[in-house]
């Protein structure tokens, strides 16, 4: 029978009091949003894995109703609401990430469900938790009506989660991207031994019948200088092992700390002298768009020949057709790899059937400790996630009151690209430390810079990484990338009713491939403000400019003399390059000027060289936005 409105709410306040899980900020928002009635009907269900009985409150599946629900086999009489959030997991996870969860939830463990199975549970869950198998798709969302508020994917990539429609539907979406750390730098050694010493074919071999130890001799680890290409998590790990192995160890990664490197005992050398200096070569950046194929023809041909490779990042980084020629020219000697560019790889796969490599299916992160570690910290982000925790894990910007976005959606894209324009003009070591200049005519309590703040730190980090920066997230991971980002403001006479004049964005100790974008002490310096609605840069260095923030920028420092528009034009009209716009700033006339060339097109290196060398153009960079 029906609780009684006026003792059952009491019952789950006091019951919330004790458990701690209704006193969540995340329950508190739920049951404001969701709007629950004071009197809820529930039924356990005894489908539900685990010890705890899954609860299902009526008014947040269905139309709001206070009459009890129909017998049937699986539905016991109404009793007490608990207010325990249900978990969906949906693929097989670790029992100590299940237990985790049992703690805290009611925990529906459904595996090989069809996608018309997952939209029609998803309406009674607060959580979903996945690994590569399941297609988190816009369907899901839209059947979950909103209930759904935290995807976990059991893992590192997103690729299956649909992130627009998480956002959009109000879902934070978190992932596991270091319990697996060990495993994949344990596999990387791994391939790095067995390739020197020709493990795999002499196995091979052996188990055929033949005997052939003279064919097979290998090459010694101790002495060899070992290039770790990505000095992150797994790179560093990596690092730790081969230096106990007797190897000398140099890394290349911009971003990384000089620190921690040298606390590792790792030198941090240019992309170039790593490729001559290697006799191994362990690659650990993500699969970006500048890293992907980053390892081809031209790459190979600046290593020290015979060179051998290991991978056990992303197969998109090689272009495996040219790292076959390298292989067959000696070039590079061996390669050992874990991924490819497509997985599975197809049957007449070159690369795979090449006796000078060894392969492995995908097994960075398969081991025992590792599949359970990452069943612990997905477990660990879900539940933080659902008791109104902030996820550092979050790959996904939460959602923003649309009075808000409104106003601040031109400012929110300005910030974002005047950091990937910074960010693009930053030669030799990484970013540690930014300054973010704000002018505004609002007081300091009635602007919130947060997200703009993230926006930036979005555009700084993404262009360079594997990251998803958002709200939840960019200080964060700005942080663990030993990035110090400041802010300052200044109050401007004015309307409050514009939000913002200026945001200025500084990048110190850092060296500029533009010259002229280093301000008067030595900073990377980019000003921008929003002009009828669309973000525009203002300013270049001491230069002031008026370049609409739409499309791709050509930027030429400059002797102001007739011609020069024309002389820029007709090369790119010659090259069937399309202009969106031109725009110049200058000093004084006949002085240094600053010519900025929207286009449609990306420029050829024909087109950028034949700019480069007019005579009057001190120098030039061409900036994707």
């Amino acid at each position: 029978m029906a609780v009684p409105a006026s003792s059952q709410w009491h019952a789950v306040q006091e019951s919330s009091n004790r458990s701690g899980v209704l006193s969540s900020p995340f329950w508190g928002s739920i049951r404001t949003y969701l709007q629950l009635p004071r009197t809820c009907q529930v039924h356990s269900s005894s489908r539900i894995c685990g010890n705890l009985s899954h609860v299902s409150i009526y008014p947040i599946v269905a139309a709001v109703s206070t009459k009890t629900p129909p017998s049937t086999a699986s539905i016991h009489s109404p009793t007490e609401v608990h207010a325990l959030p249900t978990i969906l997991v949906a693929e097989k996870l670790g029992e100590g990430g299940l237990e985790l969860l049992r703690k805290v939830a009611n925990v529906d463990c459904s595996y090989n469900l069809t996608p018309e199975d997952l939209c029609s549970k998803v309406s009674l869950c607060d959580a979903l938790i996945v690994r590569s198998g399941t297609k988190v798709t816009r369907e899901v969302f839209e059947a979950s009506k909103g209930r759904l508020k935290v995807v976990g994917r059991a893992g590192v990539g997103i690729d299956n989660v649909d992130l627009h429609a998480a956002t959009e539907f109000g879902c934070l979406v978190v992932n596991a991207p270091t319990a697996n750390t060990i495993a994949a730098a344990e596999h990387g050694i791994a391939l790095l031994a067995a390739m020197a010493r020709n493990v795999s074919q002499a196995n091979a071999a052996l188990k055929d019948g033949k005997w052939l130890r003279n064919k097979y001799t290998g090459v010694s680890l101790t002495g060899k200088t070992l290039g770790i290409m990505g000095f992150g998590k797994v790179g560093s790990e990596v690092a730790r092992r081969a230096k106990g192995l007797g190897m000398t160890v140099i890394a290349h990664d911009p971003y990384a700390s000089v620190d921690r490197a040298h606390a590792i005992g790792v030198e941090l050398v240019p992309f170039d002298e790593a490729l001559a200096r290697s006799d191994f070569l362990s690659l650990h950046m993500p699969l970006t768009p500048s890293t992907n194929k980053m390892f081809n023809a031209q790459t190979f041909a600046k290593c020290k020949k015979g060179v051998r490779i290991i991978n056990v990042a992303r197969g998109g980084v090689i272009d495996e057709g040219d790292l076959v020629l390298a292989l067959d020219s000696g070039i590079v000697a061996q390669a050992a790899l874990d991924v490819f560019t497509e997985e599975p790889p197809k049957p007449d796969n070159n690369l795979v059937s090449h006796e000078k490599v060894i392969v492995t299916p995908h097994l960075g992160a398969s081991t025992v400790e590792a599949q359970e570690g990452v069943a612990i910290e997905i477990a660990e982000a879900v539940v933080g996630a659902l008791q109104g925790e902030l996820a550092a894990t979050a790959v996904n910007a939460p959602m923003v009151p649309q009075e808000v976005l409104n106003e601040l959606t031109p400012y929110v894209v300005l910030a974002e690209k005047l950091g990937r324009l910074a960010i693009q003009l930053v030669a030799g070591s990484g970013v540690k430390n930014v300054k973010v200049s704000y002018t505004s005519a609002r007081a300091d309590d009635d602007l919130d810079t947060r997200l703009l703040r993230a926006m930036i730190t979005k555009g700084l980090i993404e262009p360079i990484s594997s990251a998803y920066i958002n709200l939840v997230n960019a200080d964060f991971i700005a942080k663990q990338r030993g990035m110090k980002i400041t802010e300052e403001r200044q109050l401007l006479d004015g309307s409050p009713e514009v939000p913002l004049e200026t945001i200025e964005v500084s990048i110190a100790h850092v060296e500029s491939k533009f010259a002229t974008a280093l301000s008067d002490s030595g900073e990377i310096t980019l000003e921008g403000k929003v002009k009828d609605g669309v973000p525009h840069l203002s300013k270049v260095g001491s230069f002031d400019v008026d370049i609409s923030l739409e499309g791709n920028v050509v930027l030429c420092r400059q002797v102001d003399q007739p011609g020069m528009i024309g002389s820029v034009g007709n090369i790119l009209g010659e090259e069937n390059i399309n202009i969106s716009f031109m725009s110049v700033g200058r000093i004084a006339p006949r002085r240094k000027a600053v010519m900025a060339i929207g286009v449609d097109d990306e420029p050829t290196e024909t087109a950028l060289k034949r700019i480069a060398s007019i005579p009057a153009v001190e120098e030039m960079v061409y900036l994707k936005l």
